[in-house]
């Protein structure tokens, strides 16, 4: 029975091309990745179970961001549906294009990637970020409110032009918790501002633009001011700099982490 859970899962991974957080290069799936994958997802599950919540910040290590000071890659909203299990609303760029499009997945499919390290980390909001965020992820129309396909690896935190997966997500966190004033992207923007986020800075010099932006439909650098882009100053969303913000601005808990496996 197992086997076959995992052939239909391995199925599953080799048709889907869309991807955030990770390198876009095509490597099949193998039954040790999967089952690494799958195990990390079962251990999340029974975390995110006794933690009590029923909406969480989830976040997995796609990619090797070491050299940018960044441990995390990738992060998507993760709710507790009515019938039990969780379900993780995040955004995905279609590999090799400059679109990407909101999904909804299971445990198992947000960590079956090859992910750099097998390890999630997620913070459990305040309840009243709870209470604002679980029924606008149960409605379909409201999560992509503020979704825009356009999309950048590394989008200008304050810019609209692209937007990012993680982006997305705190947008949508703005959206959530002040639905009567927040309606447009600019809008949840000024809400991170007022509330305090700041992104994170990349040091990307001059070279590392160009081969990015000439090798890679989904990296672009055209929508950062030019004072910060020309002083290699290249200021995006990240996972690590939304943790610390949520928690600094008390509208979530530390950081919770499982790995070493």
């Amino acid at each position: 029975m197992r086997s076959s859970i995992l052939l239909s899962v391995v199925l599953a991974a080799m048709a889907f091309q869309a991807h955030a957080g990770r390198s876009c290069e095509q490597h099949k799936p193998t039954v040790q990745t999967i089952e690494r994958g799958m195990q990390l997802a079962e251990r999340t599950a029974r975390a995110l179970d006794a933690s009590g919540a029923s909406v969480v910040l989830l976040a997995r290590a796609g990619q090797d961001l070491s050299k940018y000071g960044l441990r995390y890659s990738h992060l998507g909203w993760a709710y507790r549906t009515p019938e039990g299990p969780w379900r993780v609303a995040h955004k995905l760029n279609e590999c090799g294009t400059a679109v990407a499009a909101v999904y909804r997945q299971g445990l198992g499919e947000f960590f079956l990637d090859d992910l750099w390290r097998y390890e999630a980390v997620w913070a459990v909001p305040a309840p009243e970020v709870q209470q604002r965020l679980l029924p606008l992820l149960q409605d379909r129309a409201r999560t992509t409110a503020l979704h825009q396909r356009p999309y950048s690896m590394v989008s200008y935190a304050w810019g609209t032009r692209y937007q990012q997966s993680n982006q997305w997500a705190l947008e949508t966190l703005a959206a959530a918790m002040e639905p009567a004033s927040v309606h447009t992207r600019t809008q949840a923007q000024a809400w991170l501002r007022f509330k305090g986020y700041e992104p994170t800075a990349l040091a990307i010099g001059p070279l590392a633009r160009l081969g990015g932006r000439m090798t890679a439909a989904n990296i672009a650098f055209d929508d950062h001011p030019n004072d910060k882009r020309f002083a290699d100053r290249i200021e995006t969303v990240t996972v690590d700099s939304a943790l610390a913000w949520l928690q600094r601005a008390q509208l979530a808990g530390a950081p919770q982490v499982l790995g070493g496996f």
